[in-house]
């Protein structure tokens, strides 16, 4: 569709191959290591600011056309009226949902939350949250593993239905897709999600929920709402035959509501502030996508467009960059143990790892010096040499230029062959082809 679009929209287009491809994403990835996200693209190949390998790779130009006509869908093609808001971004999306749900288990504990693309441009269901410190962007529902972030399954919001109809229930709805196909797990989320019908759902489901609760739940006995005349510190309990709910006073007139299937006795820390062990849980757990969030935004490859489906594209990046260093440090635990920075060395090898082949076949060499002394070392780094470079008859090479048959007689005969031995030129007449096992 890349190619498709570049046809349509770029005069001296020239379409892009899978090698070429890769590299594009590996100089996006690369630029995330550097942490280069704000700053100008023509900046990255400049020869006093940028990198090597940018300029090694490919021109500023070549990436510049391959960012404006990268495309994920015939937009030609597209039905006129259609209700999939996701649909130029659809089977991408759904091909990576399924795989990240194949490669990884997730632990006991999960943890279901929200997260923001930041995005300002044009989109029919673009968010704003003024909590999120993007504010603008678009809402992906995410449930991530506790112990690694590995986000293990991710539903992006699109807005209200065509009916134009508020969504009753949408946290449990939310929760309950999510977490299908699990067993055996605990889910942690917040106020938004939890509630007495969702934690009955999940233990049908043989799962348990941990969450705060709000306080206009009708289910919450009226003695957990009243605060007045209570101490700091305190707790308060109310238990049915699968269900805890607890009652906390961190400071006066602050009260904090917790409901959980997963404990059953009333028990406290032995702290200063006497803690509640369903708190103590709830906030080792409440961070898994949190934690994703801060890990993806250090080495972030997101690039400013005005295109939602190219930013929904770098946030893929991002989160496939995460989710593969969890695999591979799970696969090999010893790789790169000493270094406090495994997961940049990660992404760096990844990136080089995609644009290596691509340089590795380039046949103009760039003009500055040091760029093509960088080309020319990953040229012959790749390259096979021979073992017996023994001079003989072999089939004549080409040279750079244009030579005369030193042969031919009376003839002005223009070649651009060469004998292997000599070095001068010969034509298809004075000219033997032999192959390299011959001419030993």
């Amino acid at each position: 569709m890349t190619n498709l679009q570049g046809r349509r929209a770029i005069a001296d287009w020239k379409d892009v191959d899978s090698d070429e491809l890769r590299a594009y994403v590996g100089l996006l990835i690369l630029a995330g290591v550097y942490r280069s996200r704000n700053e100008a693209t023509l900046s990255l190949w400049s020869e006093k600011s940028g990198r090597v390998i940018f300029r090694a790779t490919m021109s500023e130009k070549r990436f510049r056309y391959i960012t404006r006509a990268v495309r994920f869908d015939d937009r030609l093609a597209r039905p006129r009226h259609c209700d999939d808001k996701l649909g130029p971004f659809r089977k991408i999306w759904d091909m990576w949902t399924h795989r990240l749900q194949m490669m990884f288990w997730p632990n006991k504990e999960v943890c279901v939350d929200e997260q923001l693309v930041p995005f300002k441009g044009r989109c029919a269901f673009r968010q704003y949250m003024p909590k999120k410190p993007a504010k603008y962007g678009l809402k992906v529902w995410a449930v991530c593993d506790v112990e690694t972030s590995y986000a293990w399954r991710l539903q992006l919001y699109t807005g209200k239905a065509a009916a134009g109809r508020a969504e009753t229930n949408q946290g449990m709805r939310v929760v309950l897709e999510l977490t299908e196909g699990l067993q055996g797990h605990s889910v942690t989320c917040d106020n938004f999600f939890t509630s007495f019908r969702l934690s009955e759902e999940l233990l049908r489901r043989k799962n348990t929920l941990v969450g705060t609760t709000r306080k206009n739940k009708p289910e919450l006995p009226p003695e957990l709402l009243q605060t007045r005349g209570r101490e700091v510190f305190s707790s308060v309990f109310a238990f049915t035959s699968m269900h805890t709910a607890v009652s906390y006073v961190p400071r006066r007139g602050r009260n904090v509501l917790l409901l959980s299937t997963k404990h059953r006795t009333p028990g406290i820390c032995d702290e200063p502030k006497r803690k509640p062990h369903i708190i103590k849980d709830y906030n080792k757990s409440k961070g898994g996508v949190d934690k994703l969030d801060q890990a993806v935004g250090a080495y972030t490859c997101r690039r400013r467009t005005r295109r939602w489906p190219l930013a929904l594209f770098h946030h893929l990046l991002d989160i496939s960059l995460h989710n593969g260093y969890v695999l591979w440090t799970a696969v090999d635990p010893a790789w790169q143990r000493s270094k406090t920075y495994r997961r940049r060395l990660y992404i760096q090898e990844v990136g080089e790892a995609l644009v290596q082949p691509h340089i590795t076949r380039r046949e103009r060499l760039p003009r500055s010096v040091h760029t093509a002394e960088f080309v020319k070392k990953a040229q012959a780094a790749a390259s096979p040499v021979a073992a017996d470079p023994s001079p003989g008859p072999s089939a004549a090479i080409k040279p750079k230029g244009r030579k005369q048959c030193q042969l031919c007689a009376g003839k002005r005969r223009r070649v651009i062959t060469v004998c292997c031995k000599c070095g001068n030129g010969t034509c298809k007449d004075h000219s033997l082809t032999i192959c390299s096992n011959c001419s030993t």
